[in-house]
């Protein structure tokens, strides 16, 4: 800590005696300052103590040294130093007088104490506080390193950093949820902090904001609601659990170095932090945003094995997806997953043909196999995750890959009918989606077992710090990010594996029936749909708000054995969504209700119009209404008497009509199929009006 006027009295080289402010001896000295001017204020920062012989002043006029204490006290001077036995042999009366009145610190200096020494030991302890600073810093750093690259992960580097700090530390993830916190008692504490967190977050990385508490913050998001409504340790008295909340001064500091924040650490102390304790936040600031901030090549082979995974489970080749898949994504595929498929646009995915992707399962596991070993992804993997993680997943997809590219009937020797595996025509019909996303995503509860294996996250020690999160990135125009994020969160914070893999417009996720990650699904669909409005037609999509113009599809619960029947139902729901106007459909949903909102599309309505258009043309003459003949017979099933009753016509006037609707369309309404044909089109032009 700083020098303070009382280490300068009780310094026993500079025989100091105090006359006045006795009181105030502990107030730190920034710094020894001499000077002779009669009005020293415009030169003073404040903090100084002022060395004077009183050479220009009057220091024995009682209203001069009135006013010139005044000034100094105003200036934020700490104290003044007098020598004696140069301009005077003591201390005036009329200084002392002043410096009582205005409890200003007045030490006697003795003529046989140079100034320059005063300065010196000023000095010297300014520059033993600022090495005591450094030298706390770096073991700080030291102790947060190892935190940071243990078992625990973030969780032993907060409480490494509340133990430096003297007071709490939590963080938080992209989406503003609390990730961890130290110690425990200061979890109600953090969770209050959500508000300020959200404003910060939507500031580009690296931001920073005081958080002020019972009031307004010091930086700049706070209203310090957030720290200021009282809470405390089990146990504790309410009174005194808010008195403390409230006395608490909250940092809060933004993680990453893009455009988008990764997360927030918040710290709250008593006072504000020292140089030492800066040093220590800093330190964890740039510990926490490396865990977030992972190296391009590294998530690049992420996500070739993500891709890998998907393609492989597609072409029906789930026990080498598996082995692939590791530790990694390994438990994903032990349990019921639901297949998800969402496109930022209406018909903004595109579809390829059957046999697009390669001649069968073979050819999309040999795409697959390449995608891995495309560049030493297994060995960037391998290192990315805990050893024991690592030599699995690493030992892993090697061997998956070298059999899946040599073993009979497999990547290597599949031919064009798919032999041994899927017929061409079969689970690989469509497309599998490829890796673009470079989002990285936190892993990990210590313990392994249970691990948080979100999206690409690895290490243990990137629990869900770099969980990316929805963070109005659907505001901002990006509508799969959104989603991803608000999914790769949701699983990071509750240990629920999953899997995103990006395909351009399209974005494909796997993740646990019952789990988290497709509740938040729904959760984020909903949300959309509020925004834009649920009454939004697929035609009218292009006046939904920037980034709201989202569809998914949502499969039945499957297994690793029909993931690709999963990826097709999917894909039905997508089209169901798009054609009924709905940011979400379900599989199950996609036979109930009627066909007809399925026949909302532009195209649909031009083959009615153009079907139903001679129809038209002869009831616009006046000659007969054989549309709404051909209605009412066709809702009748053809009796003739109940349509006709209708009509409020007789029923040999009806069979006439329907004999003109033949003659004028050149069909038979005795064809089932072109009944069928004329009813959807009557339909399809009722729903466009």
């Amino acid at each position: 800590m700083l020098p303070t006027l009382a280490s300068l009295v009780h310094h026993t080289a500079l025989k100091l005696s105090v006359l006045a402010g006795e009181d105030r001896l502990e107030t730190p000295v920034r710094w020894a300052h001499v000077s002779e001017l009669a009005d020293p204020v415009p030169y003073m920062e404040g903090g100084e103590l002022l060395l004077t012989t009183a050479m220009k002043l009057d220091a024995e006029d009682p209203e001069a040294m009135r006013r010139y204490v005044r000034r100094l006290v105003g200036a934020g001077v700490v104290g003044v130093g007098f020598a004696v036995g140069v301009n005077y042999e003591g201390v005036p009366a009329a200084l002392v007088a002043a410096a009582k009145e205005e409890g200003l610190p007045l030490l006697e200096v003795p003529r046989r104490t140079p100034f320059i020494a005063i300065s010196k030991a000023v000095s010297a302890a300014i520059a033993a506080d600022q090495y005591r600073a450094v030298t706390a810093g770096f073991e700080a750093q030291r102790e947060l390193t190892r935190a940071a690259i243990g078992a625990e992960g973030p969780a032993a580097l907060l409480a490494r950093l509340a133990a430096h700090v003297h007071g709490w530390a939590a963080l938080y993830d992209a989406s503003g949820a609390v990730v961890a916190v130290a110690p425990d008692w200061a979890a109600r504490r953090a969770a209050r902090l959500t508000a300020d967190v959200e404003r910060l977050r939507t500031r580009p990385a690296p931001a920073s904001a005081v958080v002020g508490g019972g009031g307004g913050g010091g930086g700049g998001t706070g209203t310090g609601g957030g720290s200021a409504e009282g809470e405390g340790s089990e146990g504790a008295g309410g009174a005194d659990a808010a008195d403390d909340a409230a006395a608490d001064r909250v940092e809060l500091q933004s993680l990453g170095t893009g455009r988008r924040t990764r997360g927030v650490l918040a710290v709250g102390t008593a006072a504000p932090l020292g140089t030492a304790e800066r040093y220590a936040v800093h330190s964890a600031v740039a510990l926490l945003t490396l865990t977030t901030e992972r190296s391009r090549a590294l998530q690049e082979a992420e996500q070739r094995l993500g891709a890998a995974v998907l393609r492989m489970l597609l072409a029906g080749e789930p026990d080498h997806a598996r082995a692939v898949a590791g530790q990694l994504y390994g438990g994903l595929l032990d349990a019921p997953f639901r297949m998800l498929v969402a496109e930022a646009a209406p018909g903004g995915g595109t579809q390829q043909q059957p046999g697009a992707v390669g001649s069968g399962a073979g050819a999309v596991a040999a795409s697959a196999v390449g995608a891995v070993t495309g560049s030493a992804a297994a060995s960037a993997v391998s290192a990315a995750v805990s050893p024991a993680a690592g030599s699995a997943a690493g030992s892993a997809a090697g061997s998956a890959a070298a059999s899946v590219a040599g073993s009979p009937g497999s990547a290597g020797s599949a031919g064009t009918d798919g032999a041994d595996g899927a017929p061409a025509d079969g689970p690989a019909s469509t497309a599998p989606p490829g890796a673009t996303r470079a989002d990285a995503q936190a892993a990990a509860k210590p313990g392994g077992a249970a691990a948080r294996k979100g999206v690409k996250g690895t290490a243990k020690a990137r629990t869900a710090v770099a969980a990316a999160a929805a963070a109005e990135t659907a505001a901002a125009g990006d509508p799969l990010g959104s989603l991803a994020d608000a999914m790769e969160a949701a699983a990071a914070r509750s240990g629920e594996a999953v899997l995103v893999v990006p395909d351009g417009e399209r974005l494909v996720v796997l993740a646990p029936d019952g789990g988290v990650a497709v509740s938040v699904c729904a959760e984020h669909a909903k949300a959309v749909e509020s925004r834009r409005g649920t009454a939004t037609r697929p035609r009218d999509r292009s006046a939904a708000p920037l980034g709201d113009d989202l569809v998914i599809g949502l499969s039945a619960p499957a297994g690793p054995t029909a993931a690709a029947a999963a990826y097709r139902q999917a894909e039905q729901a997508l089209s169901v969504a798009r054609r009924r106007g709905r940011v979400l459909v379900e599989h199950e949903e996609v036979a109930a209700g009627s066909v007809l909102p399925l026949l909302a599309d532009d195209a649909v309505r031009a083959f009615a119009d153009g079907m139903l258009r001679a129809l038209r043309e002869h009831d616009a003459t006046g000659r007969g209404d054989l549309v709404a003949s051909l209605r009412a017979w066709l809702s009748r099933h053809g009796q003739w008497d109940a349509a006709a009753a209708d009509l409020g016509v007789h029923r040999h006037t009806l069979r006439y009509r329907m004999r003109r609707v033949e003659e004028i369309l050149g069909r038979s309404l005795d064809d089932p199929d072109v009944r069928m044909e004329l009813w959807l089109a009557l339909k399809a032009t009722a729903q466009g009006t």
